[in-house]
């Protein structure tokens, strides 16, 4: 049986007892009655988790939960290293804590939205320009027209890079850069919806070379980072971090050709290799602005949090109201992605929530955040006056993990009740 989930379906060991592989953050946590909620709700919420990490196909997840601008939970489980499919007995199991970083993947898109909307607020861009105006090379191939603000909402045309492109491309920027100007878009007006898994990032973060001079870590860090007083939260990690990383594992079943297929055209390569690619230095050293930023579950849901108080973090204003609400603003109307193939809300950066269910839950048509590869969820919930970061160590596709993890999204949007039927897009609290 034990070849079997190591072999066949790719899982990690249960231990026996999940105390021993478990770490709560009780200096953080506050009494649940603080907000108004009962220790039972907040054991529901992390046994719903618990329940995703039994399944196996995550070595670690971490999770952070702010109601009312306080942290109702902070906990990990499993290990960061040591107990993936394919490690061997002996290999040294480095147990995960909250405080452990890990690939934000995709869900980079929603933090570098933030930024762009943020260079905006400095006068250094209008989102509503063409890329061109910024980067005059772009438009080649009749793209002289694409905006930034249709690259942020997934209508750049641009959402893959050239089929049989190494993977090894993305290291280098430059490169990655003439492919994107060379590249005939599907559409050139905006009209067609197809997420830009990578490409995207490459796009604006040029943008940001070009108009002040500096790479977006540079961006991020006087932002971001040192303001908001965090560790990580870079695209890539810094190298003195390295070791501290959630080592990536490529979980559950192997897809079968029909989404092989599907992961190839939009990833640019297969679940397999993207394990490798992503524990590659190379892919830590890099920035990969839609795919990369390494952070702690509780560095992105502060960032969240950060949203949700209109831009304020503590005393400190970040970026301004106005700026928030640009960045969570619907664009369009629900559409079905091109490349997902699934109907999606979008925001000019931002995957919006539902009714009468959403990516974010239950009833969370206010809701906005991103996902990263399917199984890393970062959000705010202004109705429920809630942000919420749920990360992990595993990259399944399709597995039986995802009646858990659904369950884990419904529990949270039944547990912490609504208080606001129609918020604006956040909510003026100290963070």
């Amino acid at each position: 049986m034990k070849l079997l989930r190591k072999h066949v379906f790719h899982l990690s060991d249960i231990p026996g007892d999940l105390e021993s592989v478990t770490t709560i953050d009780r200096k953080s946590e506050v009494d649940p009655h603080e907000v108004g909620l009962l220790q039972s709700d907040v054991d529901h919420l992390w046994d719903n988790i618990v329940k995703i990490y039994k399944t196996g196909v995550h070595p670690a997840i971490t999770a952070c939960i702010r109601h009312q601008g306080k942290v109702l939970l902070s906990r990990s489980i499993g290990h960061v290293s040591g107990n993936g499919p394919n490690d061997g007995p002996d290999s040294e199991k480095i147990l995960a804590t909250p405080d452990t970083p890990m690939c934000l993947y995709s869900t980079s898109k929603g933090i570098t939205a933030l930024l762009m909307h943020m260079l905006q607020e400095d006068g250094l861009i209008n989102v509503s320009d063409p890329v061109a105006f910024y980067a005059p090379e772009f438009a080649r191939k009749g793209k002289d027209n694409i905006t930034i603000h249709q690259i942020l909402a997934h209508r750049g045309g641009i959402p893959g890079l050239p089929k049989d492109v190494a993977i090894e491309v993305l290291w280098d920027e430059d490169s990655t850069w003439e492919l994107l100007c060379d590249a005939e878009p599907i559409v050139a007006d905006g009209s067609k919806l197809a997420y830009h898994a990578i490409t995207g990032g490459f796009v604006l973060e040029r943008v940001i070379r070009k108009v002040t001079g500096e790479n977006i870590n540079a961006y991020i860090a006087k932002k971001i980072r040192e303001p908001m007083g965090m560790k990580y939260f870079s695209y890539g990690i810094e190298p003195q971090y390295r070791d501290d990383l959630a080592v990536t594992y490529a979980t559950g079943p192997r897809p079968g050709p029909l989404m092989g297929a599907f992961i190839k055209r939009a990833l640019g390569t297969d679940i397999v290799s993207l394990e490798q690619t992503c524990n590659d230095p190379r892919f830590q050293d890099a920035i990969i602005p839609a795919g990369n930023l390494a952070g702690t579950a509780e560095e992105a849901c502060r960032f969240f949090q950060m949203m949700l108080n209109g831009g304020k973090w503590g005393r400190r204003r970040i970026c301004a109201e106005t700026t928030v609400a640009r960045a969570v603003q619907e664009f369009g109307t629900r559409t079905i992605d091109r490349t997902l193939f699934i109907p999606m809300r979008f925001s000019a950066g931002l995957m919006l929530g539902d009714e009468p269910f959403g990516v974010w839950g239950p009833n969370t048509r206010h809701a906005y955040g991103h996902v990263g590869l399917i199984n890393k969820f970062a959000w705010a919930d202004p109705q429920r006056d809630l942000s919420a970061a749920i990360l992990t160590s595993g990259i399944p596709v399709i597995a039986h993990h995802m009646g858990p993890l659904l369950n884990v999204l419904r529990s949270i949007g039944n547990t912490i009740p609504i208080m606001d039927a129609n918020p604006a897009p956040f909510a003026l609290k100290l963070g």
